[in-house]
């Protein structure tokens, strides 16, 4: 989820000064921040008190590449109803709605049908305005900027060995495998995505990029063959993200912004965080982003990447290839989380969330601050509640 070179790079970020300090933060926020940027510790353990400033003034306290908003942003509609009858079960307990946005782990929680904020709810000084990282939300906007790539003719195929564009793996793990094994998480190249492990892969170069991510990559050794076995894999989102980068000529978060954030109607500018100062994007991770736009996403993703205009952005059938369930797990597409209900969703650590229901023209979006990166009872209260939300509005 591409979260350790954050802490390791905090102390070294240059230009942390008081006009960043000043800007939309509060006395109390400041000294926060501050003390993040000259911490080393990692992302992954600063205390929940820590992450809900920290997370909403990422671009403050790492290198950053703005998404640049349009002059016409797209306005959804306020349209609210009353979902406080929402009931799920964990474990066998009931819950209300309510218990899920008292949990200290939810910082804003959005519902949108067609262009119809249907519910919006925000907790501990967040509001529409602010933005929030997504850590592994960003791979599936990856995914769908490389639909965007294809369709502009950068990329020939889905089909084409990686070592076409990033020859820097020939005769590594990588030589065999194709763009469309990497998308699925299933290059065949061994990776440990232990967050709990320091000598795990994630933990040395979840957050690599460029020629270090490559020459990391290069050594890890192929333990089966490509496109048979699901390994979930940051690093190897971010090569889908170095890849992307190869092949369009330009950096990831101009693209995005001339082929989605603008043209679709974003709301708020937005942040892709960078490996160093002037480098490259995360293809795995750290877009930072409204909940909105959050919601927006998921909305260009259910329409197959079409603007409002009739633009196609995507190549024609993108999505639907991409929520296609793959040989080696049929839970994961092309960095989508699949689900048996028809729906899929961008997922990232700390409760980040945009799931999709396609059948009912839905869009649920989530900012989290879950009380760990994984495995945790939010986590699992909010696998609940969403399918929860959406059956009750099925029956209105």
């Amino acid at each position: 989820m591409s979260a350790t070179w954050i802490g390791t790079r905090l102390c070294l970020i240059l230009g942390f000064a008081a006009s960043a300090l000043s800007h939309g933060t509060e006395p109390g926020e400041q000294e926060v921040l501050a003390r993040l940027a000259e911490s080393e510790t990692n992302i992954l353990f600063w205390s929940q008190a820590d992450r809900r400033i920290g997370f909403r003034h990422i671009a403050e306290l790492l290198p950053s590449r703005l998404i640049e908003l349009g002059d016409s942003p797209s306005m959804l509609r306020d349209a609210p109803i009353n979902l406080s009858a929402v009931r799920y079960q964990v474990e066998g307990q009931d819950y209300a709605l309510s218990d899920y946005l008292d949990d200290p782990g939810h910082v804003g929680l959005i519902v949108v049908r067609g262009d119809d904020v249907l519910f919006e709810h925000y907790s501990d000084g967040n509001d529409r305005e602010s933005l929030w990282i997504s850590f592994s939300v960003a791979k599936s906007v990856t995914s769908m900027l490389i639909g965007a790539a294809i369709k502009d003719g950068f990329i020939q195929s889905i089909d084409d060995p990686v070592v076409d564009y990033l020859p820097h793996l020939q005769g590594a793990g990588y030589a065999r495998a194709s763009i469309r094994d990497v998308l699925r998480m299933a290059s065949g190249v061994r990776w440990n995505e232990d967050y709990t492990d320091p000598a795990s892969d994630v933990a040395r170069a979840g957050g690599a990029n460029g020629v270090t991510l490559l020459n990391y990559l290069a050594k890890l050794p192929a333990e089966h063959e490509p496109g048979a076995t699901f390994n979930y894999n940051t690093g190897e989102s971010n090569l889908v993200g170095q890849l992307l980068r190869a092949a369009i000529g330009n950096n990831a978060a101009t693209y995005l912004s001339h082929k989605i954030w603008r043209p679709f109607g974003m709301e708020h500018a937005a942040y892709w965080s960078l490996d160093e100062v002037g480098g490259g994007e995360l293809g795995g991770c750290c877009i930072n982003a409204s909940l909105r736009d959050y919601a927006r996403l998921g909305q260009f993703a259910m329409r197959d990447g079409v603007l409002p205009s009739g633009e196609r952005v995507l190549s024609e059938g993108w999505m639907n290839e991409s929520i296609e369930p793959s040989e080696g797990y049929e839970g994961y597409g092309y960095l989508w989380w699949l689900y048996d209900d028809g729906s899929y969703a961008a997922r990232g650590i700390f409760g980040q969330l945009i799931q999709v229901y396609p059948d009912d023209d839905l869009v649920i979006a989530t900012h989290g601050n879950a009380g760990a990166a994984t495995g945790t009872g939010y986590r699992i209260h909010q696998g609940a509640l969403v399918p929860a939300i959406r059956a009750y509005l099925g029956e209105r």
